[in-house]
């Protein structure tokens, strides 16, 4: 049942708004080459922050994804089709701004036959190919479960690929729309069994217990994965999930410290973090 939240939202989940030079670079980059990111397209309460410091998440495949998760800001409907400049674009960019680190995420495309595994990989390749000495995160969907999908983007080598459980196992068949918890482990597990350094991350706010919270935890470090982000889910809309708790500062603080304990390598867990927060720390 949902609680009755207070009025305005609590201090620590008040933002900057988004100013500075390298912000407004950043911005002139993605819209002269007409890329998109989940900065943008996910309503990123740390936009300001990331592009402040010239980095951000390009989003692949396009702004249209073909599934509709309760908790996702992103626009669901029919997708246009495979932009195969793209790749060149991305890793174009990606030299212009001259980062260190990048991350790539993408829309689902459930309408294409490999679930766009093939424009993961290509993207992962030409941004070696042009940006010398950069490290690579790949924050993918879950192409169906599909195995062979998943490894042609291992095979590229990104130096981090991270899924994200989004939250726990009793809430997950209520906010997302597709995806399944135990499917989502499988594609941890293949990171791992790979030698890749595996991430994921969840939403905290739902309606879930500390206990269950931990419980997840023990299932990501089952399958091998290394980097936990934990994050204040924010309703999007008034037609998204409504927001059934504030977790404090407090709290958070307690779950990185459990992370940690657990054997995470390293564990994000503030309100606003999402999960590329500090993204270029974790390799």
């Amino acid at each position: 049942m949902t609680q009755i939240l207070p009025k305005n939202k609590p201090s620590w989940l008040k933002s900057r708004l988004p100013a500075g030079e390298s912000y407004l670079t950043v911005k002139k980059i993605v819209e002269e080459n007409k890329l998109h990111t989940i900065c943008s397209s996910g309503k990123c309460p740390n936009l300001g922050e990331c592009w402040g410091r010239g980095t951000a998440t390009f989003m692949i495949l396009g702004e249209i994804c073909t599934r509709s998760c309760r908790f996702c800001a992103t626009q669901t409907g029919k997708p246009l089709p495979v932009d195969i400049g793209e790749p060149i674009r991305v890793a174009d960019s990606v030299k212009l701004m001259k980062l260190k680190h990048v991350v790539l995420t993408s829309v689902d495309r459930d309408d294409l036959p490999d679930g766009g595994a093939s424009v993961w990989a290509m993207t992962i390749r030409e941004i070696r190919k042009t940006c010398q000495g950069i490290t690579i995160e790949a924050l993918i969907p879950d192409f169906n479960g599909n195995r062979e999908n998943l490894q042609s983007v291992i095979e590229a080598r990104p130096e981090i690929i991270s899924h994200n459980l989004e939250t726990v196992k009793r809430i997950t068949p209520l906010i997302r729309s597709k995806a399944n918890y135990f499917m989502s482990l499988g594609i941890l597990e293949q990171l791992s069994a790979n030698g890749i350094i595996s991430k994921s991350g969840i939403m905290v706010g739902l309606g879930e217990t500390a206990e269950e919270v931990l419980a997840l935890m023990d299932d990501l470090r089952r399958v091998g994965c290394s980097i936990l982000t934990i994050g204040q889910y924010l309703q999007p809309t008034k037609n998204h999930y409504p927001v059934q708790e504030y977790i404090s500062p407090g709290q958070f603080l307690k779950y990185r410290d459990i992370g940690l304990k657990k054997g995470f390598t390293c564990v994000e867990s503030q309100p606003l973090v999402r999960s590329s927060y500090h993204a270029e720390k974790h390799v």
